[in-house]
């Protein structure tokens, strides 16, 4: 199915361009997202009339996620969990507990913009961990998990 895409997806284009993708991607995820709309001819005029419009929200939200991501950098983040001797947690820190935790210093941040591609931390350590704001920006934060 081809979709014009109304911001920009990572791995798959930017605003305004015309993209072929899978069906059940386009009418489970990008549709229902407002990320995209098909490719017709009608929604063609219509994106081109609200082109100016879209870029500049667009922008707008490229700037709301640098400024937060100026109060992220080199923030520093501690969780306690209850942990063995030999440094195992019981049970993990997931990106809930990261944002829980980044969200109680007083910048709001989703669980879904937490990245951990190694999975959950196991062990008590001190990691870095991504945080992506925007497509185009992510910001970097230290998390060092500790024994209760």
């Amino acid at each position: 199915m081809q979709v014009i895409l109304m911001e920009k997806v990572v791995n798959l284009g930017g605003l305004g361009d015309i993209v072929k993708v899978k069906d059940g991607y386009a009418r489970n995820f990008l549709i229902p997202q407002g990320k995209a709309k098909r490719a017709t001819e009608a929604n063609k005029k219509v994106f081109e009339e609200r082109r100016a419009e879209l870029e500049k929200a667009q922008a707008a939200a490229l700037a709301a996620a640098q400024e937060i991501a100026t109060k992220l950098e080199g923030m520093s983040v501690r969780i306690a969990r209850k942990a063995g001797v030999d440094g195992r947690l019981f049970g993990s820190v997931g990106n809930a507990d990261i944002a829980e935790a980044v969200t109680a210093q007083g910048v709001n941040v989703d669980k879904a913009a937490v990245r951990l591609p190694e999975g959950p931390f196991k062990q008590i350590s001190e990691n870095k961990v991504e945080i992506a704001l925007h497509t185009d920006l992510i910001a970097t934060i230290t998390v060092s998990v500790v024994a209760e």
